[in-house]
Parts: C-alpha cells; sequence; structure tokens
C-alpha cells in the first residue's frame, strides 16, 4: 500500500487488534453448546472481520494507482484473492450450524478451511513472490535508466 512508517505500525496496530478480536468472538462461539449463542457469536465476530476486510480492500485499491504498471494486474489479483479468500472463512464456520452434524460436519470445516488457508495464505505468497520481483525488476530496470542519462 505503499505507507509511510507511522501509518504502517498504526494499521499494522489496528488490523491486528481487530484479527484478535474476530478469533476471540468467533471462538466464544465455535465452543458455545446453544445454537443462537453460535450465531450471535458469528454475528459479533463479523464486525472485526468486515471492517478487516473493507480497510484491505479499499487500502489495496487505492494503492494499485501508484504501483509500477507491470504490478497493477498483480495487486488487483491479489486484493480479490484476499477478499474472496477471506469471504469463505465465516461461511464455512457456519457448517455445523446449518444442519451439517458428526464427523462430516467436522470434515467439512477442516476441509473448508483447509482449501481458504491453502488460496489465502498458499496462492496469495505466490502473488507477493510476483509481485516483489516484479517490482524489483522495475526499480532496477529505472536505476540503470538513471545512470545512462
Amino acid at each position: 500500500m505503499q505507507l509511510g512508517r507511522k501509518e504502517t505500525v498504526s494499521k499494522s496496530t489496528k488490523l491486528g487488534l481487530l484479527a484478535a478480536l474476530m478469533i476471540v468472538l468467533g471462538y466464544l462461539g465455535q465452543i458455545a453448546t446453544l445454537p443462537g449463542t453460535h450465531w450471535l457469536w458469528w454475528s459479533f465476530s463479523m464486525i472485526p472481520f468486515a471492517l478487516i476486510v473493507l480497510d484491505l480492500s479499499t487500502g489495496l485499491k487505492r494503492s494499485i494507482a501508484t504501483q509500477p504498471e507491470s504490478v497493477r494486474g498483480l495487486i488487483s489479483t491479489a486484493r480479490w484473492v484476499t477478499i474472496v479468500s477471506w469471504c469463505f472463512y465465516p461461511i464455512v464456520f457456519l457448517f455445523p450450524m446449518i444442519g451439517f452434524t458428526g464427523g462430516g460436519a467436522t470434515t467439512a470445516v477442516q476441509v473448508g478451511y483447509s482449501i481458504c488457508d491453502i488460496i489465502s495464505k498458499a496462492m496469495f505468497g505466490v502473488l507477493i513472490f510476483n509481485i516483489a520481483a516484479r517490482k524489483s525488476e522495475s526499480l532496477l530496470d529505472d536505476s540503470k535508466t538513471l545512470r545512462t542519462a
């Protein structure tokens, strides 16, 4: 997002605290024994979740125009991978609450979270690597142009 140091620390702190709150609220729903309590804590955990996704989505969208042309498409893809993969987590969380029971519920949740993790971590990691590589190439090209000018 090309943030300054102060803004990076501020955003990291804010997003970290929101993530911790989301996890705690979601965990309370996951260990609850009454269906209504599951839904209540899920609803509460969706508040910090929505704030995180909104912040990342808008921040990355603003950042695209300021990036080198060679990485704009990759950053746009990373933005959408983030949004889509993150939005699967609360759906997977709902599996036991919408009728999945017993071993089937456990399997569905584990498979669902594994798919989400592969997309949001491994696939996103590959995108970040490619973004960094292309940005590095762009910076090298710019420095070569400056030296020859």
